[in-house]
């Protein structure tokens, strides 16, 4: 594995370790949407990742990571479709996809 795909990989394990920081302890979705800054930040790590993937999709194409090209639009709807993207949304994502996506790239890393 090409190392800028290496560093893309730790990325990502940084933003979605940010975003489990920035979460509720409880993982409530009603304080949540009531956080501002939360969704700003858990946003911008969102960003983050997909702009990762994009990278390395465009290095190694045939890498595994599930559901990337959606990952990658996930990332262009919130920058240029801000307005389309809602809490809901978001705290679906952190919540049902994120964990996974950890354990796929803590794989590709080991």
């Amino acid at each position: 594995m090409e190392n800028e795909i290496r560093i893309w990989l730790a990325d990502i394990k940084k933003a979605i370790s940010e975003i489990n920081q920035f979460l509720p302890a409880e993982k409530n979705f009603l304080l949540f949407q009531k956080d501002l800054k939360t969704i700003r930040a858990v946003e911008r790590n969102l960003e983050i990742i997909g702009e990762a993937i994009n990278r390395i999709l465009k290095v190694e194409p045939a890498i595994q990571i599930t559901h990337a090209r959606r990952i990658v639009d996930t990332r262009n709807r919130i920058i240029h479709g801000y307005d389309t993207v809602s809490e809901d949304i978001i705290w679906a994502i952190v919540i049902r996809e994120l964990p996974n996506l950890e354990l796929e790239i803590e794989a590709l890393l080991k």
